[in-house]
């Protein structure tokens, strides 16, 4: 009996596993609208480190072009080129929100927005400031973690 039971923790431990996998840039699933409805990392997101990647210039600097209301007294300066955030969890499903956040040429394909979860398929990087190309593959924006902390902090901005 006891065997039988270690044995059906080791697969329902193996199985975890598997579904934990981070899923690789170039593997990422898009629905005909561009939503992924799969996790990039089988791992919950952190709401609060995701608000810090969408506050911070070194990494989504999301409030450069998109108003958060909520990172006003936080962060000064937001951008009104893109759609304000506010409410974005109740405008967008969390696998929508995913696929924004992780490629959003796929939903908008005119978006000047970057696609954080890319490694190629570049128009035009630059290598550094010198002028030349960039070779790719280049590593993503942002990490699969983070990009399910954004979209966990996203899924926090509702109306109220």
């Amino acid at each position: 009996m006891n065997r039988a039971i270690l044995s059906a923790v080791c697969v329902a431990a193996g199985v975890g596993a598997a579904a934990a996998a981070e899923v690789a840039p170039k593997d990422v699933q898009y629905g005909e609208y561009g939503a992924v409805e799969q996790s990039l990392t089988g791992q919950p997101g952190d709401a609060a480190a995701g608000r810090k990647v969408v506050g911070s210039k070194s990494l989504g600097n999301c409030v450069a072009c998109h108003k958060i209301s909520e990172l006003i007294d936080d962060v000064p300066f937001h951008g009104e080129i893109g759609p304000p955030l506010d409410g974005a969890a109740d405008r967008w499903s969390e696998a929508q929100l995913r696929g924004i956040v992780a490629n959003a040429k796929m939903t908008f394909p005119e978006s000047m927005m970057p696609s954080f979860y890319k490694t190629t398929g570049y128009i035009r990087p630059g290598k550094g400031f010198t002028g030349k190309a960039a070779q790719e593959p280049l590593p993503p924006l942002l990490t699969a973690q983070q990009i399910e902390d954004v979209v966990a902090y996203l899924m926090t901005l509702k109306y109220e």
